[in-house]
C-alpha cells in the first residue's frame, strides 16, 4: 500500500431544511391558524480518528465531501427530519488545517476522538413560529441556514515516541529492523527509505516504546529540499530524538560536520525540535577508521554529550542504547504542535465581527454588498413573500447596510447586488 500523509479536500456541511408556510383548513378545527413546521438541521462533517487506518489513501481518491441537507418543514407543525452527519475516518495522528487561512482546526491524537469541522445549518422556522397577537396569521417563514464549507489540508504526523534522524544511509533502517519486528527496506544507496516506518521496541527490563525510522535528512531540508518537510513533519510528535552519525567516513564526510548540519536543519524547522532530548549514536563502528573518527568526534562534541557506539547488524552496543532511550522517555515531556494559548482539539467557528460587510461600486449605478453575515441573512430570507421581503429589508437597515449604501453614494433607483440577487435601492 502506498503511504499517503498529506491531502487536500473540500468539505461542506448540509443546509438546514426550509420552514413551511401553511394553514390548517380542516373541518372541526376552528381558527386553525398557521401550521407550518420548522426545517430539519443539516448534516455536519465530522472527523473520527481510528487506529484501524494508517494512511490518508482513502481521502486521495475522494476529494469532495458534502453532507446531506435537512428535510423541509411540513404542515400541521411537523418538523422536517435532521440529516445524518457525514463521518470521515482518518488515522490517529491526523492534523486538520484550514487551507485558506493556514490555521489548525483539529489535532486528532487518540483513538475514537471526534471533531466537528463543518457544522450543519439550522433549519428555517415555519410560519407558526411568527404568529403574534398583532399578526395571528403570518405567511412568513425562513429558509434553512447554509452549512459551513472549507478547503482543508489534512496531514498525518506519526505518533512515535522516538524518531531516528541522520543523513541518508547512516543505518536508521538497520537499527529499527534489529530492535523491533519492523521490516523496512534496506539497501546501500541513499533514500532507500522514502516513507516512514514504525516499530515497537521491547527493552529487556520490560519497558517498551514506539520508534520511527524516518527518511534521511539533507542540508536544506527545513526549506523543503530533498524529502524536506515530508520527513520533518513526522518528527514533530517524537518526544526523544535519536541522532545517528556515520563514523566510517566511507563517503568522505566528516562525522562532526554531519552532526552540526542535521541539528541546524532541526533548529531551522518549526515546533522547537532542538528542545527535545537528543541521544547521539555512532554507527558503522565495524569499519577500520571508525574508532579514530569516534575519538575525534567525542573531542569536538565535548564531555557533556554522551555518545553510544553500535554495530547494529551484530547487535553490539544496543542494550545500553535502548536502556538510555527508555530512561530518557520517562522524563521527556510531550510538546504540543501549537502554542499553549492556542491549543486546539475541538474546532469552534468564530467571527472577528459578526456584522462586518463591505460595499463597493461594481459599475455606475450598481453597488455590491459582501459579508458573511449579510449573505447568510439573505440565504435564509423568504424573499418570495411580502412579509419575508419586509423582514429582510428591516434586518439590513438594522445592521447598517442602508446607511453604508448612502455613504457610498447609492441613490434612489440604483441597483444593490448581494450574491446572485439584485434589489432596487429606495431611500
Amino acid at each position: 500500500m502506498n503511504f499517503v500523509d498529506k491531502v487536500q479536500i473540500y468539505v461542506q456541511a448540509g443546509k438546514g431544511g426550509d420552514g413551511q408556510s401553511s394553514f390548517r383548513r380542516e373541518a372541526y378545527v376552528p381558527k386553525g391558524g398557521p401550521s407550518g413546521g420548522d426545517g430539519g438541521k443539516g448534516g455536519s462533517v465530522i472527523f473520527l480518528a481510528t487506529n484501524s487506518l494508517t494512511t490518508l489513501l482513502d481521502l486521495r481518491y475522494n476529494r469532495r465531501y458534502v453532507a446531506k441537507n435537512g428535510q423541509n418543514g411540513m404542515p400541521k407543525k411537523m418538523h422536517g427530519a435532521d440529516a445524518n452527519d457525514l463521518v470521515i475516518r482518518v488515522p490517529v495522528g491526523t492534523v486538520i488545517y484550514n487551507d485558506d487561512k493556514d490555521t489548525i482546526m483539529a489535532d486528532l491524537t487518540q483513538d475514537g476522538q471526534k471533531v466537528v469541522i463543518a457544522k450543519g445549518g439550522r433549519g428555517g422556522r415555519g410560519n407558526a413560529r411568527f404568529a403574534t397577537s398583532r399578526n395571528p396569521a403570518p405567511t412568513l417563514c425562513e429558509r434553512g441556514e447554509p452549512g459551513e464549507k472549507f478547503n482543508l489540508r489534512i496531514e498525518l504526523k506519526l505518533l512515535a515516541d522516538v524518531g531516528l534522524v541522520g543523513y541518508p544511509s547512516v543505518g536508521k533502517s538497520t537499527l529499527l529492523s534489529v530492535v523491533s519486528r519492523a521490516k523496512p527496506e534496506i539497501a546501500d544507496y541513499h533514500f532507500t527509505t522514502i516513507v516512514p516506518n514504525l516499530g515497537v521496541v521491547q527493552v529487556k527490563d520490560g519497558r517498551s516504546f514506539v520508534m520511527a525510522d524516518l527518511p534521511g535528512l539533507i542540508e536544506g531540508a527545513s526549506l523543503g529540499k530533498g524529502l524536506g518537510h515530508q520527513f520533518l513533519r513526522h518528527i514533530e510528535r517524537c518526544r526523544v530524538i535519536v541522532h545517528l552519525v556515520d563514523m566510517s567516513g566511507s563517503e568522505g564526510r566528516d562525522p562532526y560536520e554531519d552532526y552540526l548540519s542535521i541539528n541546524k536543519e532541526l533548529g531551522d524547522y518549526a515546533y522547537r525540535l532542538l528542545e527535545r532530548p537528543q541521544i547521539v549514536v555512532a554507527t558503522k563502528m565495524d569499519y577500520m577508521e571508525s574508532d579514530d573518527n569516534l575519538e575525534r568526534f567525542k573531542e569536538q562534541l565535548g564531555e557533556d554529550i554522551k555518545v553510544y557506539p553500535i554495530i547494529a547488524p551484530i547487535h553490539e552496543g544496543l542494550d545500553p542504547l535502548l536502556y538510555a532511550i527508555a530512561d530518557t522517555l520517562e522524563t521527556a515531556e510531550s510538546i504540543s504542535l501549537q502554542d499553549e494559548e492556542e491549543e486546539t482539539v475541538l474546532y469552534t467557528y468564530e467571527e472577528d465581527d459578526g456584522n462586518a460587510f463591505e460595499v463597493y461600486m461594481d459599475e455606475p449605478g450598481v453597488y455590491v454588498v459582501t459579508g458573511e453575515k449579510v449573505e447568510k441573512i439573505l440565504e435564509m430570507a423568504a424573499l418570495y413573500t411580502d412579509e419575508g421581503m419586509q423582514r429582510f429589508a428591516r434586518t439590513m437597515r438594522n445592521i447598517g447596510v442602508d446607511e453604508a449604501l448612502r455613504v457610498a453614494g447609492c441613490q434612489n433607483g440604483d441597483t444593490v447586488r448581494i450574491l446572485d440577487y439584485e434589489f432596487e435601492f429606495s431611500d
